[in-house]
């Protein structure tokens, strides 16, 4: 293969098996069976897996920076913290956004601050380092917008200088293009916490300065500016407007403004006390709740801060990390699918727990998604432990999938619960004949123009990866011939890049994509010859590593010449593996390499190692490493290599495993 980066195309190897005495298949047969052994022993035993979710230390330091505003500092989590986030720093100084990635500037100033809180004084070799690094790329003015609220927190920024964000926002009727419900589900409860935080414009006194972090020693560096022109200079003549505004803003439409955002609030708290799943969310509430007047002592506080410590990993070392959410539902049906492609009989007790697991999680009233589809019923599923408001189109398809692997007791109960969430997927299709991960149409091309917005995706339109599981899904319950189901089929055909593969949104990247794609359009009935199979295996040979793996780094988003193109890694392997054996592959070369490379990847004890991140939170600026990916799809690809007979059908359940792991 040639490849503008040999460097990337490392092999990441456990021991090596010997391969005088066994044939590869053999090989394969006795890497599933460890791998079976090993993601077994993983089950909770309330039927759940679930792998860590990491990401990058900006969780970690906006914790710690939260505990400082709310007066909360405790010194076991800030030396546990500050542990986790030093040994996240690179030679040069600084932070990046994910493993092997290029240094970026807001996490290094996040991480910085995080650890002077920690003790760390900024003459020490490692902050003087960082601190250099960062007054050279442009310092704290050069940061994104969030980065900066969190400075302003403490008087280390102006709130004059950063875009304005009413509370009013939440009166903007739902027809209007910037109302609240234009926002993907992930923005916009951080948007309604935020809008109290701007309109409030607090400071808390900070235990030191960070005027090192100016490039300038006494004046900060200006803010950088915008390209004028167009809906660009509009918003930033819109924002000058709004900061007017907030000076003359009447109190009682304020009031009744930031009574609003309140009652948004605490009508969406989980019964964990957090908000939507996620770390960031409920981060944001917390701050905004206690600016409304609540008392740390206040039971939907307490209750807010005991869901943020839920969410900290301490590790054997001391330090201590922060998952910014957490993927129970979806680590289980991928990995109940996974041993069911393996062989693992389905009537086995980790899968019959795995299914009344998953049968307790589906959403039975309406969430956020009601507000553009107000009359259909619910029945999805979600991401989290308690997500009640936000099911998603992925999670759903994908426990659906799997509740279809599982023999259980009460099939009645499973025909049931698969139906509503077969209806509720149909009717959460948008007009383009796709489906995106939460919500039906949320395509404002505004909402990423507001000057507050200059970090991540805060819309969710339809998205590949999500279309091809709810097509998988629909096509294996018989649903080919409804007019959606073959609606999107044409969107995903429609949506092929030129050179083959397709664009992952929730994976890295091209990789994800087409091992969602292909798996989902052969189960959708088109034949192995099709054109669009052909060029995605003619893609997916094109970029095999030399050690017959597969990788893809996160600069792909960014960059086109990394399509397809890093290190070998066990997840990414697999998805190519998963397209190339629905596309009828299995005794091809490229197969063979791929399970070839899997097979000496793994580690004795079944495992296998994956320090990339192969996960997806937004393209190019935020990246995911789910820790359970490296055991299940690989496994899945092992179990259709040995045991799927024919492309697009799922392979047998009845091989006879042992229920209990093998040594």
């Amino acid at each position: 293969m040639s490849s503008s980066h040999p460097a990337l195309h490392r092999t990441v190897t456990g021991p090596k098996v010997p391969t005088t005495r066994l044939t590869a298949r053999q090989l394969a047969e006795r890497a599933k069976s460890r791998a079976v052994g090993h993601l077994l022993s993983c089950q909770d035993a309330q039927g759940w897996w679930k792998g860590a979710f990491e990401c990058n230390v900006t969780g970690d330091a906006e914790d710690l920076l939260l505990r400082q505003f709310l007066g909360i500092g405790d010194e076991k989590i800030t030396h546990a913290a500050g542990l986790y986030i030093r040994g996240e720093q690179r030679e040069d100084g600084t932070w990046s956004t994910f493993y092997g990635g290029p240094s970026d500037l807001s996490t290094s100033i996040e991480a910085y601050a995080a650890l002077r809180l920690a003790g760390d004084a900024p003459d020490e070799p490692h902050m003087a380092t960082a601190a250099a690094w960062i007054r050279a790329h442009g310092g704290i003015a050069a940061s994104r917008v969030f980065t900066r609220i969190w400075l302003a927190l403490f008087g280390w920024w102006k709130w004059e200088d950063l875009p304005a964000l009413p509370p009013e926002l939440m009166f903007l009727p739902k027809w209007f293009p910037l109302n609240i419900h234009n926002f993907a589900m992930w923005s916009r409860q951080t948007i309604a916490s935020l809008t109290v935080v701007c309109a409030e414009r607090p400071v808390r006194p900070a235990p030191f300065t960070l005027d090192e972090l100016y490039p300038e020693a006494v004046t900060p560096a200006p803010a950088p500016r915008v390209p004028a022109g167009g809906w660009t200079s509009f918003f930033m003549c819109l924002d000058k407007a709004l900061h007017v505004y907030h000076k003359v803003a009447p109190r009682r439409l304020r009031r009744a403004a930031m009574n609003s955002v309140a009652r948004w609030i605490t009508e969406r708290q989980e019964n964990d006390g957090c908000w939507g799943g996620l770390q960031v969310d409920a981060t944001y509430a917390l701050i905004a709740l206690h600016l409304l007047g609540y008392r740390l002592e206040h039971p939907l506080m307490r209750a807010g801060l005991a869901s943020l410590d839920a969410f900290a990993v301490w590790r054997q070392d001391g330090a201590r990390m922060i998952e910014v959410s957490q993927s129970p539902v979806w680590d289980t049906s991928l990995a109940v699918t996974a041993l069911a492609d393996a062989g693992v009989p389905c009537d086995h007790p980790a899968l019959i727990r795995a299914a009344d697991w998953m049968l307790e999680k589906q959403h039975s009233r309406p969430g956020n998604w009601a507000v553009r589809t107000p009359g259909l019923d619910p029945g999805g599923w979600a991401f989290q432990f308690h997500n009640e408001n936000n099911p998603d189109l992925d999670d759903t398809a994908e426990v659906i999938l799997a509740l279809r692997r599982i023999q259980h007791p009460d099939p009645a109960q499973v025909d049931a619960a698969i139906a509503r969430g077969v209806r509720w997927s149909l009717g959460m299709q948008s007009s383009n004949g796709g489906w995106a991960a939460f919500d039906v149409d949320n395509t404002s091309s505004l909402a990423g123009r507001l000057p507050f917005c200059d970090f991540g995706e805060v819309t969710d339109p339809p998205s590949v990866d999500v279309t091809a599981h709810v097509v998988e899904m629909l096509a294996r319950e018989g649903h080919l011939s409804d007019p959606r189901t073959r609606r999107g089929i044409a969107w995903l055909l429609a949506e092929q890049e030129e050179f083959g593969a397709w664009f992952g949104r929730w994976g890295v990247n091209y990789l994800y994509g087409t091992g969602s794609v292909v798996p989902a359009l052969t189960a959708a009935g088109l034949p192995a010859g099709h054109p669009a199979i052909r060029r995605a295996v003619t893609w997916l040979r094109s970029v095999q590593n030399d050690d017959g793996g597969w990788g893809e780094d996160v600069r792909s988003y960014r960059y086109a010449q990394w399509a397809g193109q890093g290190t070998s890694t066990p997840s990414q392997t697999a998805w190519a593996l998963l397209a190339l054996l629905a596309a009828g592959e299995r005794e091809s070369e490229a197969v063979e390499r791929g399970v070839g490379w899997l097979v000496q990847a793994q580690h004795e004890d079944g495992t296998w190692e994956e320090p990339h991140f192969t996960g997806t939170g937004f393209p190019g600026d935020y990246s995911i490493r789910y820790h359970l990916y490296r055991q299940v799809f690989p496994l899945m690809a092992l179990g259709r290599y040995l045991h799927q007979e024919t492309p697009g059908e799922l392979p047998c359940t009845t091989t006879d495993v042992p229920p209990s792991p093998q040594p």
